[in-house]
This record gives structure tokens, sequence and C-alpha cells, in this order.
């Protein structure tokens, strides 16, 4: 084979591996809003009671949250192509069978499935670019495509949820991603790489696994449920202390106990590891519930219907998209760093111009889609140079591990992020209401102002981090012949020092 075929050939191979990787963080993030959509007809056909509807989304919250640090070890440890059509298999096979659920029971079982196969596939997905795309400059744009295919998932969701249960029924809400699944599993076990055959396999770490995946549902089941119920019941916070109390043991046992840990706590000794994980809790917690909430506050104070707020949104998802796609040549020309920070604290700035302007009398152009452009370009911008960031230093083994860490981090805080602001709105409403009854629409505005403005601050901390505490790498393309450790790599940039 000639030298210019070759390198068309690896072309080809990794533009596959791109498709992959973004199929499968598509499918997975659109799950997280479309199907929300569909609660009220799922209800209505099922039987699901007022108490039970919202286990159709926790089951898979649970599961998805729990199980995605071990995700990301299996794919160090089974390899990329059959951790990949493992989690897509399983994830396509759950979305088919809660399609054709016939009864409240099946379709929580599906569910639960469904987000093991999330779990498991969400990591690779990561890795796959991480270790395919070496030189940072095209990481860089890699990564910025990969998140923009996460935006328009994330914003075609409530869209084309309220099209397909209003115009096909509920169950297409599941069925519409199956092709996609198969396609993907066909083409990944034909195209990616198998395991090298004499390659040393790590251990899998079983009891930090275990201990871990109990852990952090006892956590995530306990910050959901305190949105139903008040803290001081035991049943929120026995989970939640049961929880911390397993997490403590797997630390120890991390430390001490295992040869072969789940998560070498060295890992975090690196400062790209340990800051980029930080910034994305704190972007987390004041992100990901913003488009629930601003669709619930245009159906709550303006009377939008389900659909209507979905479409509302829709200029909010354009500009996260456009801040994907420019977020990896943002991050080689400002550094990591300098992008990370500018993007959270632009993110900061659009929430709080929402929280300021939410009102009963507001228009949507001035409180939510003006603002929203600015905090949907800012917020999605920022994913990139934290990802970059977070994962940039890693030794190849480990590429799952800190993937699978990361997205853990970045689902994690989404999850607590929701209940807490939910819970802030619903407090903020009632205390409004207690001074001022028979005022509910201005009580519900609020409420969400107080939501946005704890938004706006958890996305403004996370910039003054990301500008305090993670290194200063510059990003430059790998000219034709540099080495590995030149000026072509991961460096600290001589004006960020």
């Amino acid at each position: 084979m000639t030298e210019g075929k070759q390198v068309d050939a690896q072309r080809k191979s990794a533009a596959v591996v791109l498709a992959l990787a973004c199929a499968g963080a598509f499918v997975v993030i659109l799950d997280a809003t479309i199907v929300s959509v569909a609660l009220p007809a799922i209800r209505a056909e099922l039987g699901f009671t007022d108490a039970t509807l919202p286990w159709v989304v926790n089951a898979y919250t649970l599961a998805f949250a729990g199980l995605l640090l071990l995700g990301g070890r299996l794919s160090d440890v089974i390899g990329q192509r059959r951790m990949f059509v493992l989690g897509m298999g399983l994830f396509t096979l759950a979305r088919a069978a809660g399609g054709l659920a016939v009864s409240a029971e099946l379709l929580l079982a599906a569910r639960a499935v469904q987000g093991v196969g999330g779990a498991l596939l969400m990591p690779v997905t990561l890795s796959l670019l991480t270790t395919t795309f070496t030189d940072p400059a095209k990481r860089a744009r890699m990564l910025g495509a990969w998140s923009a295919v996460g935006a328009a998932g994330a914003a075609s969701g409530p869209v084309l949820g309220g099209l397909l249960t209003q115009w096909a029924g509920w169950r297409w809400v599941f069925f519409v991603t199956v092709p996609i699944g198969v396609l993907a599993v066909v083409v990944a076990w034909a195209v990616l790489p198998s395991r090298p055959g004499g390659a040393e396999r790590p251990r899998l770490d079983v009891l930090g696994a275990v201990l871990v995946t109990a852990g952090l549902v006892g956590i995530v089941y306990a910050v959901m449920h305190s949105s139903e119920a008040a803290w001081a019941e035991v049943s929120v916070w026995s989970p939640l202390l049961a929880g911390l109390v397993v997490l403590g043991v797997f630390l120890v046992h991390q430390s001490r106990w295992s040869r072969e840990p789940l998560v070498p706590l060295g890992l975090f000794r690196q400062r790209s590891v340990s800051s980029g994980n930080v910034v994305m809790l704190l972007l987390g917690l004041g992100f990901f519930a913003s488009p629930i909430l601003l669709s619930l506050y245009l159906q709550d104070v303006h009377g939008y219907s389900p659909l209507g707020a979905g479409l509302g949104y829709l200029p909010i998802g354009a500009a996260q998209f456009a801040g994907a796609q420019v977020a990896g040549s943002l991050s080689v020309r400002l550094g990591v760093r300098r992008a990370a920070a500018l993007s959270c604290l632009l993110g900061a700035a659009g929430l709080a111009c929402i929280a300021l302007l939410t009102g009963v009398h507001a228009s949507y152009a001035t409180s939510v889609m003006l603002p929203g452009l600015v905090f949907g370009f800012g917020t999605t911008a920022a994913f990139t140079p934290i990802t970059m960031g977070a994962t940039s230093g890693v030794p190849a083994h480990q590429n799952g591990l800190a993937a699978g860490l990361l997205n853990t981090v970045r689902q994690t805080s989404g999850a607590i992020g929701l209940a807490a602001l939910s819970v802030l709105s619903a407090a903020a409403a009632a205390s409004w209401r207690s001074a001022h009854p028979g005022d509910e629409l201005d009580a519900l505005a609020h409420g969400y102002t107080a939501a946005f403005s704890a938004s706006a601050v958890c996305v403004a901390v996370a910039g003054i981090i990301a500008a305090a505490a993670m290194p200063g790498m510059s990003v430059s393309a790998r000219k034709p012949g540099q080495r590995s450790g030149s000026s072509g790599e991961w460096q600290p940039s001589s004006r960020s020092r």
C-alpha cells in the first residue's frame, strides 16, 4: 500500500471512529430529554400513579449514574470494541423492549437495563476519541464535534419527543433510536480494532466496583427523592448517609486494600485531572437543570404547552450547538484554562440575566431567548476544554477510567443539581406564597428566579476555579515529523504560568 493510500485509509478509519463516538453520545444524551415529554401519555396507557411515574426517569438515572465509573474501567479491561458493542447493544435492546412494554413493571425493568447499557457506552465514546486523536489540536476539534452532537441531542429531545408522542404515540420515543443503535453495533464490530492479544489485561477490582456503585446509587437516590420529601424524613437522609459511608469504605479500599484499585487515587495528584473534575462538578450543578427549569418556567408561568416549551428552547439549543462547534478552536487559540474560565463566566452571565428578568409579565424574547443564547453558548463551549484538561496526561491504560470518572462527575452533578434546584425553587415559591396569598404566578416566578440565581452562582464559581486551578495548557497542532513531547503536545503556556 502506497503512503498516500495508507494516509487515506487512516483518515477514513478516524472518521468512522468519530461517527461511532458521536452516535453513542447522541442516543444517550437524547434519552435525557426525549422521554420526559412522553410521561403523561405513558402514565395514561400503562397505569402509572403520580408516585411511580418519576421512576420511568429515575430507574434509568440510578443505573446510569451508579455504573459509569465501572463502565469506564471495563473499557480499559476488555477493550473498546467489545465495550462499545456491549454497551450500544444493551442500550438498543432495552429501548426496543421499553417501546414494546405492556405494563409499568416491564417498562421500569427496561429502563433500568437501558441505564446499564448507557453507563457502559458513554465512557467508551470519549476514550475512543482521546486514544484515536493524539494530536492535541485535532483532538480539540474532535471533542468539539462530540460535544456539539451531544448538545444537538439535548436540544432536539423535547421537540422530537413532543412530535413523536403527538403524531405517532409515546412508544416511538423509544423506537426512534433503535436503527441508529443497530447500525452502530454492526459498524463497530467490523471496524474497531480488537484488544491486542499480547497486552497485559488489567484486573477488575470487583469489590471496589460494588462499593462505588452502591455508594453512588444511594446518594443519587436520596437527592432525587429529596424533591418529593423533606430532608428531615428518614427516607431521604438514611440512603444519603448509607451512600456516603459506603463511598468512605470505597476510598479506604482503594488506598489500602486493593492491589489493582478501580480508581487509583494517585490519579488525582495530577492537577489537570483533579481541577477538571471539580470544575465539571460545579458546571454540572448549575447547567444540567437549567433546560428543564426553563421548560417548566414557560409552562407554569406563561402557559406554554409542552411542545411549545420545547420549541421555545430551540434557539438556546442552536446556541449550544454553536458553542460546542467553536469550543475546539477556542481551546487551541486560548488554551484550555482560559477557554474553560471564559466560557463558564459567559454562561453564568446569561443565567444571571435570566434570573433577573424572569417574571409573570416578562416577554419570552427578553427573559428567555436573548439571555438563553448567551447561557447556551457559554456553558456548552466550556465542556470541551474541561474535558481536554481532565483527560490529559493520563496513561493510555487509564483512558477509559479517566473518561468514566469525568462522566460520573458530570452525570451525578446533573442529577444532584436538578433535585437541589427543584427543592430551592419550591421553597422560594412557598415562602413568597405565604407572604403574598393568592399571588400564585408571582410565587412560581419567584421560585424560578431563586433557582436560576443559584445556577448562575455555581457556573460562575466553576469559571473562577477554572481560572485559578486548571493548569495553563496550550494546544498546538503537531507538525509533520514532530515527535511526542515536542511543542505539538500539551504544554504549560508561558503566558499563563
